[in-house]
Order: structure tokens, then sequence, then C-alpha cells
């Protein structure tokens, strides 16, 4: 009977009449206390972990706070957000599909919300990218197309092909197999060695973009394709942005060239357009900077409109048919919320909302303003480079950021910034308007200068 009770008054303490108690009614540090003992929060160790900030509301581009305070969101939550938050068309197409049913299993049974998500999917994509697998996240996104190359050659009988070919400064997700992909100095191969299964590597691609294209930028991918060509089931990078691997922006051409190789030897291409997918780079896909289509598509983040985890892999109908035509016909993933009736309303309504909108208008006026107002950075001795693109800016930094001094001066400026490693980046909502991205960059150029910089 007591521990009963300590259960009633457990749940008394939070729960009035089956509702959460407000943060104002239950004390804030007491709040703060919990989280800090008990939850795990991205890349935070549990002993003096870093800072956190608690959110109550979010509308529009602005984060509010526990206490009252009001950050201007220059993160997009992890670059989804791409509408700002709690936009009516997306709330309503939330609250429409909660009606009908918020989950129902994809194993022998569809729905609306899948077939209409898919239909604008295929509807953006360039032929022959032709057949969608509905992944939880985009790391699986990335582990499903994995998946696939390997099946697919499979099929073909050629049981040799297992390796990946990749490039050094990637990001492709948490998970095994997409960590294999990403950079093995920056990534978590050292703390993994000997699990994580081990790829090749070509040098980053070296020509920015904009710049003069250099014809030997090739010739590291080019050698190692040459060499392993026929045990490389597919090469997998990030088009012409790479992000959480260092925000590097290089030359369209190289996968034009990167297209022409795999097809001499083989190896499938794989194009993780989860952080530059749906508007980011200035085109809606990155790919369309260099006029190229994978054989395998990865696509996230910006798809959920920045409200219910999704992603999907879309696959060629070359690639499919190969895996139907194998000894295993059936692609071997099935994640228990694969196409979630509620991710896939409001994907297909952010997609529509996009569409209606001048977004190509609006990303390019961020462009400007950020080229303009993060210029000044760049004659700081404590930075390296800065650069922009899209709605994408970054300035990096020649050491890294001191995460907890860099939290506490980007809210103390109203502001949500979140660096990592050397990187100090901006990826605001595409409804931003001037002066908030203003006080988004003046905060940043502050940091980066160690205050105002100077003429």
């Amino acid at each position: 009977m007591g521990g009963h009770g300590g259960d009633r008054g457990l749940a008394a303490r939070f729960l009035t009449r089956g509702r959460p108690l407000s943060c104002a009614a239950v004390d804030l540090a007491e709040r703060l206390a919990f989280d800090r003992a008990h939850l795990w929060h991205p890349y935070t160790a549990l002993v003096d972990p870093q800072p956190v900030e608690l959110v109550v509301a979010a509308q529009g581009v602005r984060l509010r706070l526990a206490d009252g305070r009001e950050l201007v969101d220059g993160m997009s939550s992890w670059w989804a957000a791409i509408h700002g938050y709690r936009h009516p068309v997306l709330d309503a197409a939330v609250r429409a599909q909660l009606e009908r049913m918020a989950h129902v299993m994809f194993g022998g049974l569809t729905h609306e919300p899948a077939i209409a998500l898919g239909e604008r999917l295929l509807a953006l994509l360039p032929p022959p990218l032709r057949h969608v697998f509905f992944c939880d996240s985009g790391s699986v996104a990335v582990e499903v197309a994995i998946k696939m190359a390997l099946q697919y050659w499979r099929g073909q009988g050629e049981m040799q092909r297992t390796r990946l070919l990749t490039v050094r400064g990637g990001y492709h997700g948490d998970t095994f197999a997409a960590m294999s992909v990403c950079d093995p100095d920056t990534g978590m191969h050292s703390l993994w060695r000997g699990v994580v299964a081990e790829q090749l590597f070509a040098e980053r691609p070296r020509c920015r973009f904009g710049a003069v294209w250099e014809p030997d930028a090739m010739d590291d991918v080019a050698r190692l394709l040459e060499v392993h060509g026929p045990t490389i089931a597919a090469v997998v990078l990030e088009p012409v942005v790479q992000g959480a691997g260092g925000m590097w922006f290089y030359h369209p051409r190289y996968l034009a060239e990167l297209r022409r190789l795999c097809d001499a030897s083989g190896a499938l291409l794989v194009f993780d357009e989860i952080a530059t997918g749906f508007g980011r780079t200035g085109t809606l896909f990155a790919l369309e900077h260099a006029g190229v289509t994978p054989d395998v598509l990865c696509v996230g983040k910006a798809l959920t409109g920045g409200y219910l985890s999704l992603a999907a892999t879309v696959a060629s109908t070359q690639v499919a048919s190969g895996i139907a035509r194998g000894a295993h016909p059936q692609l071997m993933h099935g994640p228990t919320f694969m196409a979630n009736p509620l991710a896939c309303a409001v994907a297909a309504a952010s997609i529509d909302l996009l569409a209606a909108s001048p977004w190509q208008a609006g990303v390019a006026r961020i462009e400007r303003q950020l080229r303009a107002e993060l210029e000044p950075a760049r004659r700081s001795p404590a930075v390296a480079d800065v650069r922009v693109l899209g709605a994408i800016g970054v300035v990096e930094m020649r050491t890294p950021v001191d995460l907890r001094a860099a939290q506490r001066h980007f809210v103390a400026r109203g502001t949500w910034v979140r660096p990592f490693g050397r990187l100090v980046y901006l990826m605001p909502p595409f409804i931003i308007e001037e002066p908030d991205l203003r006080r988004l960059t003046d905060a940043v150029v502050e940091l980066a200068c160690r205050g105002p910089c100077g003429a």
C-alpha cells in the first residue's frame, strides 16, 4: 500500500485532472535538475552535462523559454523547421489526420497520407527515381540505402561487392552502417574501431563551390574506384554541401564526374540529401546544381516541416527491379512506425506549402543578407573562413568553439545558435525576416570576433 500511495503522490505532483502542470506551477530549477540528472541529450555526458534551456512554446521563428525570454531560432531545429513553428497550415494537417487515425502499421496495409506523400515526392524528383521506402529518421534512410545497394548486388550474383566508398568530411547519421561512411577523423570511428565496418575514403572534394573547376580534383576518388571497383557496392556522399561533418561547399561538377566514374566501374551512386533537400541550397535539391541523378536518394529533415520524425529512401527502377529479381526479392527492412500517417500527412502539407510559396526568392534574400552580414567576421584573426550558400551561413574558427560559453553568449543576445567543433553556422527557417536574421548574424559575428569586428 505504501508503494502505491507513493506512486499516487508522484502522479498527483505532476498531473492535474489528467493534464501536465505548467512550468509556472513546478519549480523551474527542480525541473532542470531532473533533466540534468536523468535525461541524456545529444552528444552530452551525464557527468557535468552541457546546460540546456527549457522551451515552453515556439511560434514563427521564436522559441519561448520557461522564464519568458524569447530566442530567434537560427537552427530550424536541426534544419527541419523550414516554415518555422506552429504554421497554421501544418497544424491543421496534423489535426485533420488525428481525427482519422494517428498510426497504423504499414505491413499489409496502406493509407492515403502515404500514397499522397509518395506522389508528391516522385513529382519533384527526376526519373528514374521511382520507388519510395519511408523511414523513421535520416540515419535509418541511409541504412536502408546501404541495404538497397548491398541487396541489389547480391541479386545480381556479385557477392564480392560489399564495400562502400565515400569522401572525407561527410556525415550520414549515428547508426552503425551510417557511421561507417561518416568522416573517419571527426566521426566516431576511433571509439567503435573493430565494430564499425571499414570503408574506403577519398579526399574531401577540394574544389570549392563557385571556384574554377580543377580537373585533378577527381584523381583520388578515380584511383580508389579503379583499384577497388569490383568490390564497391556504392559511392555514398552529400551532394554539393557536406553538413554536420564540416559544412563544406564543393564544386557541382564533382558530382557529374563522379556519376561518370560510377557508371564506368559499375558502382551505384547514393546521394544523401537529408540536410540539403527542399530548398536549403537555393535549388529544390542540391543535385540540381549538377544536373546529376543518383541511383538512390535519401531525404529527411525539411521533408517533415519540423513536426514528426520521417525520412525516405528513393531508389531507381534499376535498383528496385534488381533487388526484386534476387533470391530474396523482399527489401529486408521494416520500421514499426514506417509511413506513420500523421508524419506523412504533415510532410505532404509541408511540400504543398513550400511549392505554393516564393521559397526561391526567400532563400535568395537570406543568402544575400548572410553574405553581407557575416563577411565582417573574416577580418578576425580567430576566423579561418566565411562561406554562404543558399540559406546556410558558416563561420569557421581556427580553434574549437567553447560550446558552454557560446550558448551563454547567444542566449544572452536573444538567439539560438548551436555551434559544433570549429563551426558557427546558421540555417534559419525560410520565413525569417530581415531584423531577426540580423540579430542572428550580429550575434555570430560578435562571437567570432570576440566582440565587434573592427574595420
